[in-house]
């Protein structure tokens, strides 16, 4: 089966989801690549916390990404305290990269929440998360920096807008 011929679904979250979530972020690589992680990746009760405020929030669009009927990730939009439209955020688990997955999962949820201006942001050295947004439409406007826990310093990132 050709890699863009998995079937991607996005669906609520749902509890048992969590417990592949974690295991997703405690790769050293997906984290490095990711860089804007948590303070600890290893904190499942700190994990725990994070998502129990995202999934009672109700501004917050959030869905696990199927693919294959697996969860292979998940896509939100949330609002940007620092922006003047929401971001969409992402996390693909590496077993899925490479695959197309993050792409038509982040054009799913472009149907879902048609608000824009959309922003998105992505480590400088995260070259294939910018080609998704690209690929969906977003346009460079911007560079920023940041504290990354990843890398354990500040990197600059980089910022994207998907207007009309």
């Amino acid at each position: 089966m050709d890699a863009r011929e998995v079937e991607v679904i996005l669906r609520p979250v749902e509890l048992g989801d969590l417990d592949v979530f974690f295991d997703q972020q405690l790769d050293p690589e997906a984290n490095a690549m990711a860089a804007f992680t948590s303070a600890d990746p290893t904190d499942r009760e700190a994990f725990d916390n994070h998502w129990q405020r995202v999934l009672s929030d109700n501004t917050i669009t959030n869905r696990t990404i199927l693919a294959a009927d697996h969860v292979a990730g998940h896509v939100a939009v949330y609002k940007a305290d620092d922006l003047d439209g929401p971001e969409v955020t992402y996390w693909i688990g590496k077993r899925w990269w490479g695959r197309g997955i993050a792409t038509r999962a982040v054009e799913q949820l472009l149907v879902k929440v048609p608000t824009r201006p959309l922003y998105g942001r992505c480590a400088e050295t995260n070259p294939a998360s910018v080609r998704v947004l690209q690929k969906c439409g977003f346009r460079m406007v911007g560079e920023d920096e940041g504290f990354a826990n990843a890398h354990g310093k500040v990197v600059r990132e980089n910022i994207l807008r998907l207007d009309g």
